[in-house]
């Protein structure tokens, strides 16, 4: 009795008495596989997304429960990446959940060992004073007797993961601004 219970639990036996001969049904089930549930299955609900890696863009799933973050999975009805995600676009829940998460400003004065804490308005005036600091410091209003209205005092170097748009946004700002070294990493 005890062979024949062994024989009928083998996977091989199941796919050709449950006529499943490529072993993707019910036959590949094991019996603490067909008990497991998914970790998507308590998401009060799901929030579509894209992947902050690269520039691809690839679809992602979101599953939120409580308010919090629970799974991230690639979106099936992603035309980019149709639910598949790399491995680190598959590991990007630790982003929102990780221990290593920042959640606030830090800073480190010039010459300085240590962190310290900011609130993010005092960050982001100090933002504000540097670029006009260093607009005013390296304007050029001609250059060998050309009109150049520019500076060389800042640059801007985009990441992978804006989306056209964002892209454009800031081309127009930093252009704005007069600066003359506008790149992306996308592009290089």
């Amino acid at each position: 009795m005890g062979v024949r219970r062994w024989i009928e639990g083998w996977p091989v036996y199941r796919q050709w008495t449950r006529h499943d001969p490529t072993g993707h049904g019910a036959a590949a089930q094991s019996r603490v596989s067909a008990n497991l549930t998914p970790r998507t299955a308590g998401a009060d609900k799901v929030v579509k997304s894209i992947c902050p890696y690269c520039a691809v863009g690839c679809g992602q799933n979101v599953y939120v429960q409580n308010g919090a973050v629970t799974q991230i999975e690639g979106d099936p009805d992603s035309p980019v990446s149709r639910g598949r995600l790399c491995p680190k676009g598959s590991a990007s829940l630790q982003l929102t959940t990780g221990s290593a998460r920042e959640h606030h400003v830090l800073y480190r004065r010039p010459h300085g060992t240590k962190w310290e804490r900011l609130d993010l308005d005092t960050a982001m005036d100090m933002i504000a004073e540097r670029t006009i600091a260093s607009r005013a410091k390296g304007w050029q209003w001609e250059v060998d007797g050309a009109r150049t209205r520019r500076t060389l005092g800042f640059a801007s170097l985009g990441g992978a993961t804006l989306d056209n748009e964002e892209n454009y946004l800031i081309k127009k700002l930093f252009t704005a601004l007069g600066a003359m070294q506008i790149e992306n990493q996308a592009r290089v």
